[in-house]
């Protein structure tokens, strides 16, 4: 069976490690003027400035081989096409199929999906336009002023992570609230905020099971019976995205507000779908679809351009590259841009939750790394926070800075600060300061020693169209990372164990089982001691409104 350490390609590369290991990049401009435009590229509204890496042009050409001689070419036309991919849970992999601008049928099992594709797209905008426009009215007659999204994962971090990041293009007649902590003080929190007669929930939940997504939807229902209408109303006040349809309506939801989605769409890449809606009622419907344009943009990109253009590839690569072969364990993302403050929560799942894996698609333990941890925060704040580590710590940290170009109107001074701020950091990474200690004689101990590599993503401005795009490009580079590593990107057992036990924790905990750890069996009795009643039940309903309380925006 083929061993991918055991490749000639992946020893070769390790040979280069080794010759390339006191290169540094500055070096690399110097010894060819035109680097930048050999590893810079353009596709629709993005701009890819990939010259600032410890790559040599060896070093790439290998990384190239690396792709050229995976999988690749065969697992993306079979995801694209409807093949089963997710080969532990037997499914095909088609969010790519719901951002699709095509007219060509799309098989899965025999059936086209198309039609129920745009089926559900029709719903989601007869019901956004009915929302927006007033027609669409509470109990009491008054119109929806407040959205309230109970998921959480990927039903919660991308349509949130959207939302905000197009404040901008909000309906200014609505105000939208996440909600996705199992601990009650946040959906208390959100509650105590609104009037229960112009308030939408939707309930995302791909299965309507998720423990923590039902706890407070039956919190959110139980409040909104205390304090507006009954039964009957329940219906005016909340929908669903799920595929469990029949589960969606026993909780009291119409079923023509059961926005569905399909066993083969995976949670972190679900935005493009109904769980997509508050983006729907947020930017409007044709935004929406701009959205979707945008990601459909960069999937015939990823398809039709050659390895050595492809923006999801090299990014892929350029990771590998780092991860297996320089020993970098995390991967920063840095957006100056605070519209997008909630990008590397949603990017953490993205990469994590799909390549977090230690076994192959055999179920065969691997020799080397897979994905990296996640994490970041926006720019400049991160200047004063975590740059220091970067910039001297110990620690090997590849980074990518996200920007886009156009400012708000009136605060053109703020984001020519912001942009060469960025632009800076990522100059004095790569430089450094070798400064000479002139009283000892000596370089100065406290000089950054630079030769810390990054990336640098520009949006030509910030728009649902290039956001879609953005979030598209980092879905496939986390998919070649995954093929190239041979695993499976789109499941998630690890996460499965931790529900499964808390689910026999929880209908277990009033037993004196010897079943669990004695840590465990010892805070559960602290648990049981404090907690007589641990039924959901017993989770006070704030009043409706609050007047100490100020009202929840997106910020």
């Amino acid at each position: 069976m083929f061993q991918l350490t055991r490749s000639v390609t992946w020893q070769a590369l390790e040979r280069l490690r080794d010759d390339t290991a006191h290169d540094r990049i500055r070096d690399y401009f110097a010894q060819d003027p035109q680097r930048f435009d050999k590893m810079s590229l353009r596709v629709d509204g993005l701009f890819l400035d990939y010259s600032k890496h410890l790559i040599s042009d060896a070093v790439l050409a290998k990384l190239l081989e690396l792709a050229d001689h995976s999988a690749l070419v065969q697992r993306r036309a079979q995801m694209f096409s409807g093949d089963i991919i997710n080969v532990t849970e037997n499914r095909p992999v088609l969010h790519t199929a719901l951002r699709n601008q095509g007219d060509e049928p799309l098989y899965v099992d025999g059936k086209d999906v198309m039609p129920e594709i745009h089926q559900t797209r029709e719903q989601i905008r007869r019901f956004s336009e009915a929302v927006r426009s007033g027609e669409w009215l509470g109990y009491s007659g008054e119109r929806i002023k407040d959205v309230v999204n109970i998921g959480i994962g990927g039903s919660d971090l991308g349509p949130n992570m959207a939302c905000r990041a197009l404040l901008k293009y909000r309906h200014s007649g609505l105000n939208f609230h996440f909600v996705s902590n199992v601990d009650g003080a946040h959906i208390q929190k959100v509650l105590q905020r609104l009037d229960p007669a112009t308030t939408l929930f939707i309930v995302s939940t791909k299965t309507f099971s998720t423990q923590e997504t039902l706890l407070n939807a039956k919190t959110a229902r139980r409040w909104f019976l205390d304090n507006a209408g009954d039964d009957a109303d329940v219906g005016a006040h909340f929908i669903a995205a799920s595929t469990n349809r029949e589960a969606a309506m026993a909780f009291g939801i119409r079923e023509e507000n059961v926005f569905e989605f399909w066993a083969w769409v995976g949670g972190r890449y679900s935005m493009w779908s109904s769980i997509g809606l508050p983006i729907a009622l947020s930017i409007g419907f044709a935004g929406f679809m701009e959205l979707l344009e945008g990601a459909y943009a960069m999937d015939r990109h990823f398809i039709e351009a050659p390895n050595a253009r492809n923006m999801p590839v090299l990014l892929a690569l350029i990771g590998i590259w780092y991860i297996n072969f320089q020993g970098a364990e995390t991967q920063a993302i840095v957006p100056y841009d605070q519209a997008l403050h909630q990008l590397p929560a949603f990017l953490q799942q993205l990469d994590m939750e799909s390549n977090g894996k230690s076994v192959n698609i055999f179920g065969q333990p691997v020799d080397y790394k897979t994905g990296p941890i996640v994490w970041g925060q926006t720019g400049s704040n991160g200047q004063h926070a975590f740059f220091q580590l970067l910039h001297q710590g110990t620690r090997y940290v590849p980074i990518d800075f996200i920007a886009s170009l156009k400012p708000e109107p009136g605060v053109e001074d703020h984001h020519f600060a912001l942009l060469t701020n960025m632009l800076a950091q990522a100059n004095a990474f790569m430089e450094g300061s070798q400064g000479q200690d002139r009283q000892h004689g000596r370089l100065d101990p406290y000089s950054c020693p630079g030769n810390r590599p990054s990336s640098t993503l520009l949006l030509d401005e910030l728009t649902p169209r290039n956001l879609g795009a953005l979030i598209a490009l980092y879905e496939h580079k986390v998919f070649v990372q995954g093929v190239i590593w041979n695993i499976n990107s789109f499941d998630q057992w690890g996460v499965q164990l931790g529900k499964r036990i808390a689910g026999e924790i929880s209908e277990r905990i009033d037993e004196r089982t010897q079943d669990f750890d004695a840590s465990t069996q010892g805070l559960l009795a602290l648990v049981r001691a404090h907690f007589k009643d641990h039924q959901a039940s017993s989770t006070p309903s704030p009043p409706p409104n609050d007047p100490s309380a100020k009202e929840e925006k997106p910020s």
